[in-house]
Formats: C-alpha cells, sequence, structure tokens
C-alpha cells in the first residue's frame, strides 16, 4: 500500500514536472529587453552589405536607372553640340565670347569634386540629379564650343565613330568572361603616364606645334578612356571582382558620360579637319 502511494506521489510529481517543461518562460518587458542597449544605427556599410547583388531585380533595374539618364545627358550634349556646329551665328556668337567656356569649366569642375568626393551629395535625391543636370549642361558647353571650329563632315564622322566604339566596347564588356576591373592598376599607371604627357604637351605646343606629338596623345587618350568605359561598365554588372553599390546610380552614370565624352573629343582631335 505505501508503495502504491509512492508511485502515484511520484507520477503527480513527474507530471507536474512536465508540464512546466511545457509552459513557455514569459517574454521579457519591454523595459528588460531596451535595458542598456541603444537605439540601431545603420552605418554606411551596412547599408551596402545590405543591397547585395544576389537579387537580380536590384541589378536590373540599377543598371536601367543608369542607363536610362545616360541617354538623356547624350542627348542633351547632341544637341547642343549641333546647334553651335550647324547653326553660324551661335558658333560665331561662342567663339567670340570665350569667357563663358571658362565659366562652364568652373562649373564643370566644381560639380565634378562635388558629385566625386562627396557621397551625401551625390545619394540625395533630388540634389543629386541637379548636380548631374548641371554637370551635364556645363560639359555639353564645352563639347560644343570644341566641336564648332571644325569641320561640319569631320563632327558628323566622329560623332559616328563614338557611337559605334562605344556600343561595341558596351557588348563586350557584358558578353566576355574578362574581368576589366581586375586592371584597375593598369588603368592607373596610364592615367598617371597621359597626366605627366600632357603636362610636357602643354609647356611645348605652345611654343612650337608638333603634329605628330598632338596626334599621339590624342590616340593614347582614345585607348585610355575607351578602356575606362569597359571598367565602369563592368562595375555595373556586379558580377566581377569589383562592384558598384545600387545607390551609386548618379557616380556610374558620371563616369561613364565622362567617358563617352573624352572618347569623342580624342577622335575629333585624331580624325576632325579644323575649320579655316
Amino acid at each position: 500500500m505505501t508503495k502504491g502511494k509512492l508511485s502515484l506521489a511520484n507520477k503527480a510529481t513527474n507530471g507536474s514536472f512536465s508540464e512546466e517543461a511545457l509552459v513557455s518562460p514569459a517574454p521579457p518587458s519591454y523595459q528588460e529587453a531596451t535595458e542598456g542597449t541603444s537605439a540601431p544605427c545603420y552605418s554606411d556599410v551596412e547599408m551596402l552589405t545590405e543591397f547585395t547583388w544576389d537579387d537580380c531585380n536590384i541589378r536590373r533595374v540599377f543598371i536601367r536607372k543608369v542607363y536610362t539618364i545616360l541617354l538623356i545627358q547624350l542627348l542633351v550634349t547632341l544637341a547642343i553640340v549641333s546647334l553651335f556646329t550647324f547653326c553660324d551665328p551661335v558658333k560665331d556668337y561662342i567663339q567670340s565670347n570665350p569667357g563663358w567656356y571658362w565659366a562652364s569649366y568652373a562649373v564643370f569642375f566644381v560639380t565634378y569634386l562635388t558629385l566625386s568626393c562627396c557621397s551625401a551629395p551625390r545619394r540625395q535625391f533630388p540634389w543629386n540629379l541637379i548636380l548631374l543636370g548641371i554637370f551635364t549642361l556645363s560639359l555639353s558647353y564645352m563639347t560644343g564650343m570644341l566641336s564648332s571650329y571644325y569641320n561640319t563632315k569631320s563632327v558628323v564622322m566622329c560623332l559616328g565613330i563614338t557611337v559605334a566604339v562605344c556600343l561595341l566596347v558596351t557588348v563586350f564588356s557584358f558578353q566576355t568572361k574578362f574581368d576589366v576591373t581586375s586592371y584597375q592598376g593598369v588603368l592607373f599607371v596610364f592615367c598617371m603616364v597621359m597626366f605627366v604627357s600632357g603636362l610636357v604637351l602643354a609647356l611645348v605646343l605652345p611654343f612650337q606645334y608638333v603634329p605628330w606629338l598632338d596626334a599621339t596623345y590624342a590616340v593614347l587618350g582614345a585607348i585610355l578612356f575607351t578602356m575606362f568605359l569597359a571598367f565602369d561598365t563592368q562595375l555595373l554588372m556586379g558580377n566581377k571582382r569589383y562592384t558598384m553599390s545600387p545607390e551609386e546610380y548618379v557616380f556610374a552614370t558620371l563616369n561613364l558620360y565622362l567617358d563617352i565624352i573624352y572618347i569623342f573629343s580624342f577622335f575629333l582631335q585624331i580624325f576632325g579637319t579644323k575649320q579655316e
């Protein structure tokens, strides 16, 4: 009898333990959960790691946005270059007032440094697009004034060559397995060589114009910025060694636009015929 009572007591005790084990512990209160902690803060690195390239939709939207803005920029530049090239009164006015060119250069330089070196303005809408628009207008004016000194047929031919080269480089960059982004050291050395060569030309050409030296510099410049176009295009793709954050669509557009404008300028210097 005593053993039966003990077994019943053990069963009751074990049953109460099993019921207590099944009951989940109560969640902590808000004060207990937040005690000793601060408000969540997301750094720039965390924001970059949140937007990974694993999602193809993010990459697709990013690339579409970049090329849409780039197309608008190129259309504006084409309109200004056409106006300065084909309209003789406008051509005469801008050539007789070079002060506007230097004012455009100052605006171009300031907006370029702002968009390149300051992450806050180039990420904050709508100021990033406003600065990019001012940058586009200033560089378009400079390109249009440069084109006004060349023959009309030369300008049209160089436009066609630039379009063909940029399309080929873009298709190559998207299709090839060759990773151009891994050769940024080569591009840096090439840039330094071009910079030093430009300083030498700036000192030599005012005293004596050397046609072959000027043409060689233009050829090297066209090659360099064609390589930069492939480099910047592959930064958009997200499947190479180095990629660009989806938040940097303004910076990506800026780089591609500069590459294309410089390619056109160097082609104009190589193939263009100046007006007498």
